[in-house]
């Protein structure tokens, strides 16, 4: 185990064994290959897991779970802030308004609610500042989504220092909240500001952000879950609502975390939007290889439809996106001409400083890195290439391995044996290298003793046949 391989992500997907019946779905599916199947369940190899979500879309048995805050903990503080997304709202039928969602919200125990867009026109701005201050870093790479920040440093390493280091907006409206209630005279120690997320890749970045040592935000709450909660208060109620809304938001904050609601803003250059991580890989790899040029800034999400289509988003992804789109044309355009500018500045320009919403380098830690040692490394390296060659290239997955590639990285990095592949089985069976019996052992090590139980399996070829 390389020295690299001791350093862990904190991951928010977890795997239950008790659940899991070893299908390979998830394996299977799994842009970056951190899935394998040992002993009929599926094992997590942490440091290329990248939290988008993929395995739990597509897991028939729900073993794939996102691990969240209790919701209770929004009571260990005096004053609870709810970070809204726009996308939250495009989840509820039509004939329920802002102002429904903001009294229920209200209604279980937040006693503010901040709309996460609000930071939005203020980074905006941020960001023709850093295109001016990195023009020789193209394409310079948005940071919005925290699954596309940890893709690159795990798959991408070369390419993280095109990263914009700057925070999302989420938290910049946190500090922004933070500052505001203190401001008011409120006790700093007894604010406590909970983000409704829409994936499992934004409960990570708060839980073990990238390029800062702690998050602004105490805590996460699951979409899902809070969409739930409201809706059933909605559903009971039977007076009108007059909470008059959310605070007004422009149509470009409105549809920032849509797909090409970041590129189709920025002032400086040619900007391209890309959506669905498998998209993303592709993208970069050209990115990678210098095949792409002329490219100054790339908007880059982990899922189809960007936040609108996250894991934890109970409605429908395209729907979402219409309801988003027509809140945006309904937005005063008065409104979103003002919001530019107070004598000048943007709101919370006033609030925060430019320190505060900056990032530190994004390290690289590539699921490359074969050793610390570099001589060993081109060995290893060398080994895998050899091993790959004379494997049948078919990534069926029956060694428990995704391709045959990683299976050749699996042996080289002593966590697997060439034996498990299917075809090396046989061959060395037809050559007497191999006793039937050990190849079987072989299988029931990946798949578990049950999927070979040769008594029940007999029983039910026999009746088949």
């Amino acid at each position: 185990m390389t020295g690299e391989e001791h350093i862990q992500f904190h991951h928010a997907l977890k795997f239950r064994e008790d659940i899991c019946i070893g299908c390979s779905h998830c394996m299977n599916i799994c842009p970056t290959e951190a899935i394998r199947v040992t002993h009929g369940k599926a094992q997590l190899h942490d440091n290329r897991c990248v939290d988008c979500g993929e395995c739990y879309r597509v897991c028939p048995v729900g073993a794939i779970i996102v691990e969240q805050d209790d919701f209770e903990n929004i009571y260990k503080f005096t004053t609870r802030v709810a970070l809204i997304p726009s996308v939250f709202t495009g989840q509820f039928p039509d004939s329920v308004n802002s102002g429904d969602i903001l009294s229920a919200v209200h209604e279980l125990g937040f006693t503010h609610v901040f709309e996460v867009e609000q930071g939005v026109e203020f980074l905006n701005s941020r960001f023709n500042e850093y295109f001016t201050n990195h023009k020789t870093v193209k394409p310079l790479i948005s940071p919005f989504c925290p699954a596309i920040v940890r893709l690159i440093q795990v798959k991408f390493p070369t390419l993280t220092g095109n990263i914009i280091l700057l925070k999302a907006p989420v938290d910049i409206t946190a500090l922004h909240a933070r500052k505001t209630l203190v401001d008011e005279g409120i006790d700093h120690a007894g604010i406590g500001i909970f983000y409704v997320t829409p994936c499992a890749a934004k409960i990570v970045a708060v839980k073990s952000p990238v390029g800062e040592d702690k998050s602004v935000i105490d805590g996460v709450i699951n979409m899902n879950y809070l969409y739930n909660k409201i809706f059933k208060i909605l559903r009971q109620k039977k007076e009108k609502n007059h909470d008059p809304g959310f605070a007004a938001l422009s149509a470009k904050s409105v549809c920032w975390s849509l797909t090409h609601g970041e590129a189709d803003h920025m002032d400086q250059g040619r900007s391209i939007a890309i959506d669905e991580i498998n998209n993303v890989i592709e993208f970069l790899e050209k990115v990678e290889n210098e095949e792409i040029d002329g490219v100054d800034f790339l908007e880059l999400r982990a899922c189809d439809e960007s936040c609108a289509g996250g894991i934890l988003c109970p409605g429908n992804r395209f729907m979402t996106v219409d309801k988003l789109r027509k809140r945006a044309l309904k937005c005063d355009k008065v409104q979103e001409g003002n919001q530019d500018s107070i004598n000048g500045e943007h709101p919370l320009q006033i609030d925060l400083s430019r320190e505060l919403i900056h990032l530190d380098k994004v390290q690289p830690r590539s699921i490359m890195k074969l050793d610390d040692n570099v001589a060993e490394a081109m060995i290893k390296m060398k080994r895998i290439y050899e091993l790959n060659r004379v494997l049948p290239q078919v990534d069926c997955g029956i060694c428990g391995s995704p391709t045959c590639k990683s299976l050749s990285e699996d042996v080289v990095q002593n966590q697997a044996s060439i034996k498990q592949c299917i075809f090396v089985q046989k061959i060395l069976e037809q050559n007497e290298m191999l006793e039937m019996q050990e190849s079987v052992t072989i299988m029931q090590s990946i798949w578990s003793e049950n999927k070979l139980d040769k008594n029940s399996l007999k029983d039910e070829i026999n009746e088949i046949n």
